[in-house]
């Protein structure tokens, strides 16, 4: 029987991870609207805005898989200061040029450092959490990534302004300073990844070369996303962080089109994030009350109906009501789908599932933003919240058929196996048949009729 991961000495190394997540996501959280406002600047209407979102996910597209293979049987830490390098140059180098081509690239330099930043990650969380910490670690993992979603669009909107025909520069000076916030994630990066978790490095000696050949026999894709539990969690994460990047992305277009300040906008996004991190904060609770089955279910049909009720032109205090709701509706689906791949996938194919996943989303936020334009371009800037509600309402339907199949409810490793059944007694017992040795005359228990003797 395999031993638990090792979490070494206390989870100092979950706080510091967080921490370093928290403006890693920050800065991207800062950028994401920025570079929607700068592209305004520069002329882009809705469709163009879409498909600058979309090349956000065009690179991890096909690097997901490869990241994920080699982190299966390597170390998962060094991705993570090169994610930090790529975010911080893509930020800056996107608030620099005066292109709109230049500016879609650089956000996929964006995005790709967000990848390797976030597949190194999960993969240490997977790696170092016992099986019966796995939902509350990346419960706790994910409220990095909240906190950097509450922090960031407050910065943006304090810093971008629209007045006196200042957007571009002010656009390009918030994604400037995202720069600089994310560079201030490798002071966290510090013995994140202890050295003798499984999988981060070969044993050493005669076995060197069996570990060798372990890790060249790569679990086929298919494999992976055969697995029960696995393409359900797939696209429940990618229909809740489509909704996250979409509401990102087009909030600013539609605050531009009813009036709506960019700095209310940034409290706007900056409250639907806390109250994701609230929903962080009770997600024990809920688990034990739901079960996650129930919960990942009844929290997706809860935001589908909401992204589409945000078509209707509502008031500012309406709308951060809705927008609280939708929040803390769309906290529950990135950690359990995370715990759910994670269990779900075979144990030296972990990385690599988490991988596929994070290909789901961003094949989500290729697609949908891109979607969400041309939605846009034809039937009004609040149109594409439409398309999130249908996304949202369709994860409920496949979340309740996979928790009604036994896919989304997977054992723990560390549960015990259910023992056989007993085998029935037969119904008329079979007597054993007399010891020839004691009826020869070894000792037995004495009988009436032979007392006189």
């Amino acid at each position: 029987m395999s031993s638990a991961p090792r979490t070494g000495p206390g989870r100092g190394w979950l706080l510091r991870l967080v921490i370093a997540f928290a403006f890693a996501q920050g800065a991207v959280s800062m950028a994401r609207p920025a570079v929607s406002y700068r592209a305004l600047a520069l002329g882009a209407d809705e469709t163009a805005v879409g498909v600058i979102a979309g090349v956000y996910a065009l690179l991890p597209l096909f690097a997901a898989v490869p990241l994920g293979r080699r982190t299966d049987h390597g170390r998962c830490a060094p991705l993570l200061p090169i994610g930090v390098v790529l975010i911080s140059g893509g930020c800056a180098l996107s608030g620099v040029v005066s292109s709109l081509p230049a500016m879609a690239a650089w956000s996929g330099v964006m995005g790709l450092g967000h990848l390797c930043f976030v597949i190194g990650a999960q993969s240490i969380v997977a790696r170092q959490s016992a099986p019966a910490e796995q939902d509350r670690n990346f419960g706790h993992f994910t409220i990095g990534a909240s906190l950097g979603q509450l922090v960031g669009p407050i910065a943006a909107g304090a810093l971008i302004s629209g007045e006196s025909g200042a957007l571009g520069r002010t656009s390009a000076l918030a994604l400037l300073v995202s720069a600089a916030v994310c560079a201030v994630a490798l002071t966290s990066l510090w013995r994140i990844e202890h050295r003798r978790t499984p999988g981060a490095a070969p044993p050493a000696g005669k076995s060197n070369a069996k570990a060798r050949t372990r890790a060249k026999a790569k679990v086929p894709v298919t494999a992976i996303l055969g697995a029960r539990g696995v393409p359900a969690g797939i696209f429940i994460s990618m229909a809740v962080l489509s909704a996250t990047d979409i509401l990102t992305a087009y909030l600013p277009v539609v605050g531009e089109h009813r009036g709506i300040a960019p700095a209310t906008v940034g409290l706007l996004l900056s409250l639907r994030a806390a109250a994701s991190i609230a929903c962080r904060l009770a997600m024990p609770l809920m688990l034990r009350l739901l079960g996650r089955t129930a919960l990942l279910v009844t929290s997706c049909l809860l935001a589908g109906l909401i992204c589409a009720g945000m078509v209707l032109p509502v008031p500012v205090p309406v709308l951060a009501v809705m927008l609280a709701a939708l929040g803390f509706c769309l906290g529950v689906g990135q950690p359990l789908s995370m715990t759910t791949v994670v269990r779900a996938a075979p144990t030296d194919a972990r990385s690599t599932a988490l991988a596929l996943r994070l290909t789901g989303n961003r094949l989500g936020q290729a697609a949908a933003p891109a979607a969400a334009g041309l939605i846009a371009g034809t039937a009004g800037a609040a149109a594409p919240f439409a398309l999130l509600g249908a996304l949202l309402l369709a994860a409920a339907g496949l979340g309740l058929r996979g928790g009604g199949a036994g896919g989304m409810s997977v054992r723990p490793e560390s549960a015990p196996r259910p023992e056989p059944a007993p085998v029935p007694p037969a119904p008329h017992p079979v007597q054993p048949a007399p010891d020839p040795v004691r009826e020869r005359g070894a000792p037995g228990p004495t009988r009436p009729d032979r007392l006189t003797g």
